[in-house]
């Protein structure tokens, strides 16, 4: 016989965890599925860390980040552990950058504390970095990073102290949708609850196919590099800031990284990647060429780590809409399944508010929060 439960999510990554977190505190009985071990490296939500920031070209990401910091810092309570490190964080690129412009103005709408450093004083604030004549730098005090897989291991935590169970390295392989239920056959047997949520990051696209619902999802392939420090602090994050390369013009893509930070090396990389229809399609052996294109950032932009050994390089997998803002929705045509999906490489440091939005989603029909960004009809406008 089936197990039933009040809400069943599929994937336990960054959104799926905090979902469950969020569902547990309204005493909510919930599963959480995950297809792999809890904490995998297949997908999007393992590592050392991930960018936290206010400073977005979005003026409702600013206005949704002023929302998140609040829960960070009350989950660090709960945890009684550090999730959210706080080093500072600069964007930079020429003068001319439509990205970076859109950035300043939203921090300045959204009156958020920052600064706007000439080239001359950045280089000696931050002499890590190497910025062109023409180039705008903009500082903002609060960003940094959250501890990825701290958190999202934290989140399940709590969320079982709470009575939710996780069942990991269980696949599911089939979702039937009842006018107020849903059946969802795993691997592992068979479970019955009366709301769906589907975080399945770079599966969630095959997950909801079977609802239904073709979402216009591409996954990509994206490298991660942890450049060796050889004990230097001054790329540690008790002395360098967080950052945001905006030099598209000069570079294939924006690059982003963050300081080392208990050994895990200067993390650099391309935001984005080559695209595939699929995750099995994935080749998660590093590239050469990705290092060799960090390589000639570095030397143009933090020559001091430009000929540094890798420590490590990774694949991490992005789940992109056609316009990078994120799903965060109920199902068109079934009101108790909902979906978080589609974050593009940018939704981590939303992660415990986005669990939140789910919950209020599926219990409350809808969420305090600004979602106006995150709605699926705009794929079928």
């Amino acid at each position: 016989m089936n197990q039933t439960f009040d809400v069943i999510i599929i994937g336990a990554g960054a959104m799926g965890s905090a979902a469950a977190y969020y569902f547990s505190r309204r005493k909510q009985r919930v599963l959480l599925l995950e297809q792999f071990e809890l904490d995998h490296r297949r997908g999007s939500s393992y590592g050392y860390s991930r960018i936290i920031r206010y400073s977005y070209d979005y003026p409702e990401y600013v206005e949704l980040a002023k929302d998140t910091f609040p829960l960070w810092f009350a989950l660090e309570n709960s945890l009684g552990e550090q999730l959210y490190v706080k080093t500072g964080g600069i964007d930079f690129g020429p003068a001319d950058d439509e990205m970076l412009d859109a950035t300043i103005a939203s921090v300045q709408s959204g009156m958020i504390e920052h600064e706007l450093i000439a080239v001359e004083e950045a280089h000696k604030r931050f002499p890590q970095y190497r910025f062109g004549e023409d180039f705008r730098i903009l500082y903002q005090p609060d960003s940094g990073f959250v501890k990825a897989s701290s958190a999202v291991r934290g989140h399940i935590l709590l969320a079982r102290q709470n009575g939710a169970i996780l069942k990991d390295n269980t696949v599911v392989s089939d979702i039937s949708i009842n006018r107020d239920s849903v059946d969802v056959s795993t691997s592992a047997g068979s479970y019955s609850a009366g709301k769906l949520v589907v975080t399945a990051g770079s599966w969630a696209r095959s997950l909801l196919l079977e609802t239904g619902l073709n979402l216009p999802l591409a996954v990509l392939r994206c490298q991660l590099n942890f450049m060796s420090t050889s004990g230097s602090s001054h790329y540690d994050s008790d002395s360098c800031p967080v950052w945001i390369a905006h030099v598209s013009s000069l570079f294939p893509e924006t690059l982003y990284g963050i300081p080392s930070h208990d050994g895990s090396g200067f993390k650099v990389a391309f935001h984005g990647g080559p695209p595939h229809r699929r995750p099995s399609e994935i080749d998660y052996n590093p590239d050469p060429e990705n290092v060799e294109a960090v390589r000639g950032f570095l030397r143009s932009h933090i020559p001091g780590l430009a000929e540094a050994p890798v420590r490590e390089s990774r694949i991490c997998l992005y789940t992109q809409t056609p316009d990078e803002h994120f799903i965060v929705d109920r199902h068109p045509h079934h009101a108790h399944v909902v979906i978080g999906a589609g974050f593009s490489g940018h939704g981590f440091k939303f992660s415990t508010i986005i669990g939140k939005m789910l919950s209020d989603l599926a219990l409350d029909g809808a969420t305090p929060h600004n979602d106006r960004l995150f709605k699926i009809r705009r794929f079928s406008a």
